[in-house]
C-alpha cells in the first residue's frame, strides 16, 4: 500500500512537471510533446542506473544513463519548485493568469532561475570545505584524525575525483584517516575498472572503515568476499563489528544497520576487552539512537549516511529524521560528529549543504 502510494505521488508530480512543460513553450506540438518525452525518458534513467543490467553495459555508457539519469532527479525537483512558486504568484495575483502559457519570458525565467541554481550546486559540491574539530582525549601528545564519509565512488565520483580527494586528505598529515561507509556507490564494477585500490593505497596514512548501507547495495549480502577484497586491495582495515587499536585510542567500527543482526555497541565494546585507559572512537555509518554510544561510554562517534539531504528542501527532511543530521553533539560523554559526506550519491550538486572532511584534533587532557 505505501509502495503505491509513492508512485501515484510520483505519478502525480510528473504529470504536474509535464503539463506545464506542455504549456510553457510557444512552439508547434511536436515540439512539446518532444520536451515531454525527454523530460520522461530523463526520469526513465535515472531508474536503469539502479539496476543490476547497468554493470554489463560498456563503462562509457553506464556513466553517462547514470550521470543523465541522477541529474534529470534535481532537474525536476527544482523544475516543480518553480512551477509552484509561480503557480502561488498567479493565484495571488502577482503574475498574469496566461504568464505560464505559451511565453518565451516565462520560459527563460523559469529556466535560467534552474540552470543558475544547478550551476551554483556543481560548483559548491567541487568545493570541499576543512571542518575542524578539537577534543581533549588521554593522550599523550595531540594526534589529528582526518574522518570522512560518503565518497560513493562509482559511475560518477571517478579515480580523478578521488585522487583530489586523497591529496586533500594526505595534506593534513594525519595520525590516522577514518571513513564512516558508504565508500562504494552502488556496485564495484567501476571501482575495480578505474583501478581505485591502487588511488586509496596513497594514503599516507592507516586508514579504518565500517561499512555503510551503500556497501550492502553493492553486494556485501550476496558476495562478502568481493567486497572484503577491495578493501585489502586498498590497504583499508575494515572494521565490521570489530576494533582496533591505535597507540592511546580504540577504533571501534560497527556492521551497518542493514545487518539486523550486528552487534549492539556495548557488546561490541565487552567483546574485545578494551582498557579503560583507551579513547573510544565509534565509526557507525547510520547516526541513529545516539544515546546507546553515550550509555557505553564513547568518546567520539563518527557517522554519515544523511548527506544532509545533499539539496535543499531534503535538508528539511533529514533534519526532521535525525537527532542530529549534521555537525556536532554532545550526547553525555560521547561528542557525535555527523559529516554531510565527501562525496555524494548520484547527482554532483551540492544545494544548501557541503562537501566535508573533518580534522579532529585529540590534545592532552588539562
Amino acid at each position: 500500500m505505501r509502495f503505491a502510494l509513492v508512485i501515484l505521488v510520483l505519478v502525480l508530480l510528473l504529470a504536474y512537471v509535464g503539463w506545464h512543460l506542455w504549456l510553457l513553450p510557444p512552439l508547434p506540438a511536436w515540439a512539446r510533446w518532444l520536451v515531454v518525452a525527454l523530460m520522461l525518458a530523463g526520469f526513465g534513467m535515472a531508474f536503469v542506473a539502479l539496476a543490476p543490467a547497468m554493470d554489463r553495459l560498456p563503462m562509457g555508457l553506464a556513466a553517462a544513463i547514470y550521470n543523465v539519469g541522477t541529474r534529470s532527479l534535481i532537474v525536476l525537483l527544482y523544475l516543480l519548485l518553480a512551477f509552484l512558486v509561480a503557480d502561488l504568484l498567479r493565484l495571488l495575483h502577482l503574475l498574469p493568469a496566461g504568464w505560464l502559457r505559451s511565453n518565451w519570458a516565462a520560459c527563460a525565467a523559469v529556466l535560467g532561475v534552474v540552470a543558475a541554481v544547478l550551476v551554483y550546486g556543481r560548483i559548491h559540491y567541487e568545493r570541499k570545505r576543512a571542518v575542524p574539530v578539537t577534543l581533549e582525549a588521554p593522550v599523550e601528545r595531540p594526534m589529528k584524525l582526518v574522518a570522512v564519509s560518503d565518497l560513493h565512488l562509482g559511475y560518477h565520483n571517478r579515480r580523478p575525483d578521488l585522487a583530489r580527494w586523497v591529496d586533500l586528505i594526505n595534506a593534513e598529515q594525519p595520525d590516522a584517516v577514518l571513513i564512516a561507509g558508504d565508500i562504494i556507490d552502488r556496485s564495484l564494477r567501476p571501482l575495480l575498472d578505474d583501478g581505485m585500490a591502487a588511488e586509496l593505497r596513497l594514503l599516507e596514512a592507516p586508514v579504518y572503515a565500517c561499512l555503510g548501507n551503500h556497501e550492502y547495495y553493492a553486494g556485501y549480502f550476496d558476495r562478502p568476499a568481493d567486497v572484503e577484497r577491495f578493501f585489502a586491495d586498498a590497504g583499508i582495515t575494515l572494521l565490521r563489528d570489530s576494533a582496533a587499536s591505535l597507540g592511546p585510542l580504540a577504533i571501534l567500527g560497527r556492521d551497518d544497520r542493514s545487518n539486523p543482526r550486528r552487534l549492539p555497541i556495548d557488546a561490541l565494546k565487552n567483546k574485545f576487552l578494551i582498557p579503560n585507559s583507551q579513547f573510544l572512537i565509534l565509526l557507525d555509518h547510520q547516526p541513529y539512537h545516539l544515546e546507546e554510544a553515550a550509555a557505553a561510554g564513547i568518546g567520539l562517534q563518527l557517522s554519515g549516511h544523511t548527506h544532509r539531504g545533499q539539496v535543499w528542501p531534503a535538508s528539511w527532511i533529514t533534519d526532521a529524521l535525525y537527532e542530529c543530521s549534521w555537525g556536532t553533539l554532545r550526547k553525555g560523554p560521547t561528542t557525535v560528529c555527523v559529516t554531510s559526506g565527501l562525496g555524494i550519491w548520484g547527482p554532483k550538486y551540492r544545494i544548501g549543504t557541503q562537501s566535508e572532511y573533518l580534522v579532529i584534533t585529540l590534545n592532552p587532557q588539562q
